[in-house]
């Protein structure tokens, strides 16, 4: 069985523990207590020298980075990838996900939400904000006329973006300011088989409380 090492609250292994979902490929989440500092251990390090979750275990293949995790699960079961002549807008997505839309929004979730109120950058929240108003501008221009990122199924591109849209957390987005991305998500979540990530991975805020 598949064991991906991740968190509930990390958008980035929700990429991937949604892609293991949706791909009706079996495996479990393994769960690594973040906040209590479980990633920055020597034992964690020999797992993933990059010292970061999430972390897939198949077999005698260990491999980190949920972009390269979504990937293998492509590779293993042919979805998520789009058509063939769609391969490299669906990676173009990824890249821009990674980038300017998750790295953004889960700095900026974290500043506001997991950190005491007097520890908190308001300067550099503000500034996190403007940067991700310009990504949610992009996207929701993107899929103005389309039911998905690229071509006309779900696909990696999806996948990533999608990621920390729906947490919970308040740290700047309203998805009903944002129309296009509105029915997107919409979209993703009456997908058979999608779950929250609180409900497909384990660890949230509501256990530290």
């Amino acid at each position: 069985m598949i064991k991906l090492h991740c968190f509930g609250e990390s958008g980035n292994a929700y990429k991937a523990a949604l892609a293991l979902e949706l791909s009706g490929l079996d495996w479990e989440p393994v769960f690594v207590d973040f906040f209590a500092g479980a990633a920055r251990t020597p034992e964690w390090k020999t797992v993933n020298t990059m010292a970061e979750a999430p972390v897939l275990v198949d077999g005698d293949m260990t491999l980190s980075q949920s972009g390269a995790i979504q990937q293998y699960i492509t590779d293993k079961t042919g979805k998520f990838g789009g058509a063939p002549d769609d391969k490299y807008e669906v990676l173009r997505w990824v890249l821009w996900d990674n980038h300017k839309l998750s790295s953004q929004a889960g700095m900026t979730r974290f500043l506001m939400n997991f950190l005491s109120a007097d520890k908190r950058p308001e300067q550099v929240i503000g500034f996190m904000q403007g940067r991700l108003k310009a990504a949610y501008t992009v996207l929701n221009d993107h899929l103005e006329g389309r039911d998905w990122i690229v071509g006309d199924s779900m696909t990696n591109a999806d996948i990533s973006c999608c990621s920390y849209l729906f947490y919970p957390e308040p740290y700047g987005f309203d998805r009903t300011e944002w129309p296009n991305m509105d029915a997107w998500l919409t979209r993703i979540s009456e997908t058979p088989g999608w779950k929250h990530p609180y409900d497909l991975m384990p660890g949230n805020p509501g256990d530290r409380a």
